[in-house]
């Protein structure tokens, strides 16, 4: 992990290591991680875990490291062992009747994590509660909008090029998208829930990072908005016509 360098050494890291990965998971192929898309093509989910790897490396600080892999494993998880149940009212209801769905696991699992980095990053109590809520929001949104191919590589490149400006935060996950991005969008690979939820969980890191208590609430309260509307849409999409 890089703890110094500027945004070009942080942005060739994360490129590199996730190209690397990515490379040599495809040579050696899982079943449990390939998916038929769409368009019926066979396609495996190599990008996701090349990803969090790429972006733990390129991370500038202990607490982006920290929320990229729990927010990855977490979504490795879901990628494994999840089942077709959508929402978050719908793994809670399973949780209540005594069954732990996978997603379950993200719903707690990185909002757990999200906190533990938000409070290595803050120093004031709220601003703390506050990071955490950004950065498993983000992870939540940026798994939220993974809906084509490229849509969520796409998705991060777009809030996280701002912050580039505030530092070099944004260039891990930047980085690791434009490893992976073009057989992305040519249906050779997708960045499942592990890359999502942990691309996410790196931008929210620099989101939270570059922002003051003010910046904080307003990412917050919009974050909070999408995963409302993100749920409604889903109970739509579950309701019969």
């Amino acid at each position: 992990m890089i703890r110094t360098g500027g945004r070009a050494a942080s942005l060739a890291v994360a490129a590199g290591v996730t190209r690397v990965v990515y490379e040599g998971l495809r040579r050696v192929r899982d079943p449990r991680w390939e998916r038929t898309n769409r368009s019926g093509r066979s396609v495996g989910l190599y990008a996701g875990p090349a990803a969090v790897l790429g972006a733990a490396a390129g991370a500038g600080s202990g607490a982006g490291a920290f929320a990229v892999l729990a927010a990855g494993a977490c979504g490795a998880y879901d990628d494994v062992r999840g089942d077709e149940r959508r929402g978050f009212r719908a793994h809670l209801a399973a949780l209540r009747d005594g069954e732990v769905t996978s997603g379950a696991v993200k719903l707690f699992g990185i909002g757990a994590a999200g906190l533990v980095a938000g409070a290595l990053l803050k120093e004031r109590p709220l601003d703390k509660v506050l990071a955490g809520v950004v950065i498993a929001g983000t992870a939540h949104l940026v798994n939220l909008v993974d809906v084509a191919p490229g849509r969520a590589g796409l998705a991060v490149l777009g809030i996280a090029a701002p912050g580039l400006l505030r530092g070099a935060q944004a260039a891990a996950p930047m980085g690791a998208v434009a490893a992976v991005l073009a057989d992305d969008l040519g249906e050779r690979t997708m960045l499942g829930d592990t890359g999502a939820h942990a691309l996410g969980a790196a931008v929210g890191v620099a989101v939270a990072t570059g922002n003051g208590r003010l910046g904080l609430v307003a990412h917050a309260a919009g974050l909070v908005a999408a995963a409302v509307y993100g749920e409604r849409v889903s109970e739509l999409a579950r309701s019969p016509m």
